[in-house]
């Protein structure tokens, strides 16, 4: 669970989570554990685990009636497929369903969580905060992007407060081709940095910002302590494994930004990740711990 020391707002809250899949899933559980209502919206709800109230949705249907006396909303939806039109269904559409569905039941949450991706950068280089201008290059950085700016601009001027996380790339029980890359020897180490933070460490970001008693910023950096390079995270992995050195790539191969998150505005508020880097992040997973929810 999370080592945040920060107040919580409300010590029993009802908490509507659309899209409960793996990281809304560990989220919603964690909610429970903390003594909240957790109803989750997805296709599948017979898939959700006790500890979470499982109402079936499709976001590109109408939805169903918002449960009265909502306090807390998180949007942790994710597409279908991976072109521009299943990306802009899942995240715009999302985004404005749910705030649709919000106004004609005439709930008024405290917060709305959005759960976004670094993929708004772009091909932005080199340090990056909250202040970094977010210039996507990329489909699904733009139609991100596009989902964040409704969600805060619907919410402007309202009793609710709207907050985007943006993840840097999730890793963690469950989620191993990375691994097998290595196991197979088609890792290729490159020296592009890049910044990732460990499924349980996403949830209790989403599960602190989403009821800690502080007012929210509009936008926060979900990712670890410090931006590694392929290189060190694929020969890291190959020691722990047993594994042949992975090759250097090309230069051709070392595409991409090359970037380093903060989260530093995150860590302010007294959130802290329980895996700083990735080595921590993966001897968890590789000595079998957790798993992945369907």
């Amino acid at each position: 669970m999370s080592r945040s020391h920060a107040r919580t707002a409300n010590p029993s809250a009802t908490v509507l989570i659309v899209g409960c899949g793996d990281l809304g899933t560990e989220a919603g559980l964690r909610l429970a554990a903390a003594g909240h209502r957790v109803v989750g919206w997805r296709r599948s709800p017979e898939k959700l685990p006790a500890g979470i109230a499982g109402v079936a949705a499709d976001l590109t249907r109408e939805l169903p009636p918002v449960p009265p006396g909502t306090d807390l909303v998180v949007i942790a939806v994710a597409a279908d497929g991976h072109d521009e039109d299943a990306y802009r269904a899942a995240y715009v559409g999302g985004v404005a369903r749910v705030l649709e569905a919000l106004s004609r039941d005439g709930v008024v949450p405290r917060r709305v969580l959005f759960v976004s991706s670094t993929a708004v950068y772009g091909s932005t280089s080199g340090d990056v905060d909250e202040q970094t201008p977010a210039e996507p290059t990329a489909f699904n950085g733009r139609v991100m992007r596009e989902a964040e700016l409704l969600l805060l601009s619907r919410l402007e001027g309202t009793p609710t407060a709207g907050i985007v996380l943006r993840l840097g790339g999730i890793y963690g029980p469950g989620r191993s081709r990375l691994i097998d890359q290595v196991r197979t020897g088609e890792a290729r180490a490159t020296t592009r940095r890049t910044t990732r933070i460990h499924r349980d460490d996403a949830a209790t970001a989403v599960v602190h910002l989403i009821s800690m008693a502080d007012s929210p910023e509009q936008v926060y950096l979900g990712v670890d302590d410090a931006a590694a390079t392929q290189a060190e995270v694929v020969r890291f992995l190959a020691r722990e494994l047993g594994a042949p050195e992975p090759q250097t790539a090309e230069a051709s191969s070392n595409r991409g930004a090359d970037r380093a998150c903060s989260n530093a505005r995150l860590r302010a508020t007294g959130w802290q990740p329980t895996f700083p880097t990735y080595a921590e992040g993966y001897l968890e997973i590789l000595s079998g711990a957790g798993i992945r929810h369907p």
